[in-house]
């Protein structure tokens, strides 16, 4: 059975994609219907997006990483009068 237009799914047409069963021709971008290659999408919840499509709608401005709970790269970074954090944590000294 084809996750998106829920009819029967024959062997010929058939794909997987993030372990949900589809149509080849029903793998498609939900936001514009663009179709998808296996290599080439992006998937949220079970619908899949072409990764412009993506990018555009799930991309926080100017804060990717932190949408994706990571820290960002500017927080990374250390002013010339900032001393950087130890890289040994939790090894001795001697």
């Amino acid at each position: 059975m084809c996750s998106a237009c829920l009819m029967p799914v024959y062997p010929m047409e058939k794909m997987v994609a993030d372990k949900l069963i589809l149509h080849s021709n029903c793998f498609c971008c939900k936001h514009c219907n663009k179709k998808l290659s296996i290599h080439n999408y992006s998937a949220l919840y079970g619908e899949f997006y072409c990764p412009s499509h993506y990018h555009q709608l799930f991309k926080k401005k100017g804060n990717y990483d932190e949408g994706f709970g990571h820290r960002q790269h500017k927080d990374r970074w250390l002013a010339k009068t900032e001393e950087p954090e130890p890289t040994n944590k939790g090894s001795k000294t001697l």
